[in-house]
């Protein structure tokens, strides 16, 4: 298709300077087993890729924002609405069909401003820009607050302290200590206006002028923003002189309950029923350059290059820019990737079993490490560790260290909400690097960090990969790393646990891996082109069925988000029980206190009320699905330790070394955590006695 003009007002200028890109000869390589058309296809697609119109996309992108200084562009906003029609047209615009616009209801947050000024005892006048968290907090034009600064925001920085009124000034690092939320709603509870919080660390690094923004996983009523810590200092010292001070605060934060937002999807149609998606969001914090209109314009620059070469998929190709990834529910601990769950779970509930694989994209005009990563489900590694080895682009012009394949997915994106849907997926790898720390989530998220090498080689990377799904004739998922995973993550810790049923597992794995070993042969049999239609389908549906039984049975979350197997929680929390009875058997409280700080959520109980350390436990444990979203079920057990810590602590302050009560205490608890962990082991025995019948009866399609 040639450049022309672009649909929306905003993309007017953008192909006129967009052009095709001849890929240098040093970017291609040869290998991989197609056959010399499919090859010929390769090749034209990476010739038409054009990361010059992707680059242009994405700013554009920009041009829409809440708050006219510094973006954002977030769930259920006029500017995230405008931006979504904005791609709705270039999505027709480029040759997209079947455009569809899913609309969600969800809680949105505009955040229109956010300024605080004050005079010094000098005389100086003062004025900063403040970022903020998904709370309600609207004045109305300046109002004059008193400004205090409370530390870290636990509850002892509060002692003796009447904060009523105040804005109340913390220190956070939500990467090392604790999420924004508890010393939020520490604040409110002791009757805080609102907290202003600065990074100490975690992210931001990138210098001292850095705002960030994070979802708030907390009620709207508990209102929160961030500064700099250069314009924090400023505060700090100001402070010094006195212990409040008066500054004059104007904010515009506005929760949007049950509003409406849309994921807006157009596809390249295929000739089967089968699907492939591509996914991406395009809410953002700041102008998100690299997060994520960068992934949404590369999602449709892919689209744009195939359909530039007039490639005919067998598979329909769906490319959708889902909304409300960074926040969408008021309240909830899971409160992101909002658009993503509602896509599948709600609104597109025939998607999985149809759809093949997500490809899901995040900040990939960077080169965040020295070497690059498909983040992927375990049931694909293989598949595209063999796509990865016969790449026909080379990754080490770009990645010295060349291109990976890490299992399994993370919590941090679309990828898990498509996953634990039965829909197998991926994505680019980005979490594990500085930018993370540094850029992430700050108003230097922005294209002085563009990366075009990086940029181009993943445009190729994913439109390959999406041509080599596209030619399966089956899902090739794969159970044997599923359950081989599952296998070298049982690791008994007390020496009590129950060793009978524990063979029992280990002799049922080992059965699941050899059959599932059997049918993936199958499967690359068949994706070899030696299959039968009608058994091929057969077998693809069995196998999909599986994968979502899978993720099901398999996919649990600890208190901090990670993705583990069902028994690892109570693994992991009888080993800090067992050191920390250790310990206070040598009479040890500090000691013991470091243990029980890795036990769930309980190192919330060492720097916060009660009172705010059950709130956001029970809001887990005792919410309904719907609020809980992807992470509904996800924690089955949990310890609550709070009364023996604030005990020990008690004691450790005044040297009282008498600690039987709660030495007793926690030789319960680690009874009740060996009963989880057995009980744990019983229940994967029955799911991987339910897969492995599965497996046989695919392995007879």
């Amino acid at each position: 298709m040639s450049a022309g003009n672009c649909g929306h007002p905003l993309l007017q200028k953008l192909r006129e300077t967009c052009g095709q890109q001849v890929l240098p000869a040093d970017r291609i390589k040869g290998g991989g087993k197609v056959n010399e058309k499919e090859k010929e296809q390769e090749q034209k697609y990476l010739e038409a890729v054009d990361v010059s119109y992707s680059y242009g996309l994405a700013k554009a992108m920009e041009r829409i924002k809440s708050n006219p200084v510094l973006g954002f562009r977030t769930a259920g906003s006029r500017a995230e609405y405008e931006t979504g029609e904005m791609l709705r047209q270039e999505m027709e615009h480029i040759g997209l069909k079947d455009i569809h616009k899913d609309r969600l209801c969800l809680d949105g947050w505009e955040f229109e401003k956010a300024v605080l000024r004050f005079q010094d005892a000098g005389g100086e006048d003062h004025v900063f820009q403040l970022g903020a968290y998904q709370t309600q907090f609207v004045t109305g034009g300046f109002q004059k607050f008193p400004l205090v600064y409370a530390g870290r925001g636990g509850a002892q920085d509060y002692a003796g302290r009447d904060v009523r009124g105040c804005l109340v000034l913390v220190d956070i690092n939500q990467r090392d200590e604790w999420w924004i939320n508890f010393p939020v709603y520490q604040a409110h509870l002791k009757g805080a206006a609102a907290v202003i919080a600065v990074q100490d660390n975690g992210y931001g690094e990138v210098n001292g002028e850095a705002l960030n923004a994070q979802d708030i996983a907390g009620p709207k009523d508990a209102p929160a923003f961030s500064i700099s810590q250069k314009d924090a200092a400023v505060l700090k010292a100001a402070l010094q002189e006195e212990e409040r001070l008066i500054v004059e605060f104007d904010a515009s934060s506005r929760i949007l309950e049950q509003t409406e937002s849309y994921n807006i999807w157009g596809t390249i149609p295929g000739r089967e029923k089968d699907m492939i998606l591509l996914s991406a969001h395009y809410d953002s914090y700041y102008d998100g350059f690299q997060d994520d209109n960068c992934a949404v314009a590369m999602m449709l620059g892919i689209a744009r290059a195939l359909l530039e070469i007039g490639y005919r998929p067998r598979k329909t190709l769906v490319f959708c820019a889902m909304a409300a990834e960074e926040w969408g529910i008021v309240n909830s601990k899971y409160d992101w990737s909002t658009g993503a769950w509602q896509q599948v779970f709600k609104l597109r509930p025939d998607w999985p079993g149809k759809v093949i694989a997500d490809l899901n994209f995040e900040l990939p005009a960077y080169a965040h490490n020295a070497w690059d990563a498909i983040r992927s489900t375990y049931e694909y590694e293989d598949f595209l560790k063999e796509f990865v080895e016969k790449l026909p682009v080379d990754p080490t012009n770009v990645y010295p260290q060349g291109l990976r394949v890490h299992c399994p997915i993370e919590t941090w994106s679309d990828d898990f909400s498509m996953a634990i849907s039965g829909i197998p997926s991926m994505v680019n790898e980005f979490s594990s690097a500085g930018f993370m720390e540094t850029h992430y989530h700050s108003q230097f998220d922005r294209d002085e960090f563009y990366d075009e090498a990086a940029y181009r080689f993943h445009h190729e990377l994913y439109g390959l990969l999406l041509m080599a799904l596209d030619r399966v004739n089956v899902a090739p998922v794969n159970l044997e790393r599923t359950f081989r995973a599952l296998r070298e993550s049982v690791r008994p810790v007390t020496g009590r646990e129950d060793e009978n049923v524990l063979k029992t597992l280990m002799e049922k794995l080992e059965e699941g891996e050899r059959l599932a070993r059997e049918v993936y042969e199958a499967v690359r049999t068949a994706n070899g082109g030696n299959g039968d239609p009608e058994r091929d389908r057969k077998l693809q549906s069995q196998l999909l069925y599986l994968f979502k039984k899978a993720q099901g049975y398999f996919v649990r979350l600890n208190w901090h988000d990670e993705v583990l197997f069902p028994h690892e929680a109570s693994q992991t929390n009888l080993r800090y029980l067992g050191e920390a009875v250790r310990q206070l058997e040598d009479k040890n409280v500090r000691g013991a206190l470091e243990a029980l700080y890795q036990v769930d959520n309980n190192k919330y109980a060492f720097q916060f009320d009660d009172q705010v350390y059950r709130y956001f436990t029970e809001y887990v444990m005792n919410q309904e699905k719907e609020r809980l979203q992807w992470g509904a079920g996800r924690i089955v057990h949990h310890l609550d330790l709070s009364k023996q810590i604030r005990s020990l602590m008690e004691k450790e302050r005044t040297r009282n070394t008498g600690v039987e009560p709660e030495l007793e205490a926690l030789k319960a608890m680690e009874r009740q955590a060996l009963g989880c962990f057995d009980d744990d082991i019983r229940y994967m025995i029955q799911a991987v006695d339910t897969l492995t019948e599965g497996l046989r009866k695919a392995k007879e399609e």
